[in-house]
């Protein structure tokens, strides 16, 4: 029983997501054959947003505001490198 308890503590936010994950992929099905699309497009981003939640829980990945700080900064230094190498008179389109 123990062991059980113990399981249960530690993975219940893997436990929470895989169900949200299954709510939103049953409620997408139901809403796109009653041609509810927006409501489909929704808990389509729901049952994205759960499954990145639950493979960053399962890699033991916490989301925190320095993480994500440090996720801008580098997107942002490479995002700059790259526009640094662009020519200046790039072809439109």
């Amino acid at each position: 029983m123990g062991t059980l308890t113990t399981s249960l503590v530690l993975m219940r936010w893997e436990l929470v997501s895989a169900v949200m994950m299954f709510l939103a992929s049953t409620f997408n099905v139901r809403c796109r054959k009653s041609s509810h699309n927006a409501m489909a497009f929704i808990f389509t981003g729901i049952g994205i947003g759960m499954s990145c939640w639950f493979v960053t829980g399962l890699l033991g990945m916490t989301l925190n505001m320095s993480n994500l700080q440090n996720f801008w900064h580098v997107t942002k230094a490479v995002f700059i490198d790259v526009m640094s190498h662009t020519p200046a008179d790039y072809p439109m389109p």
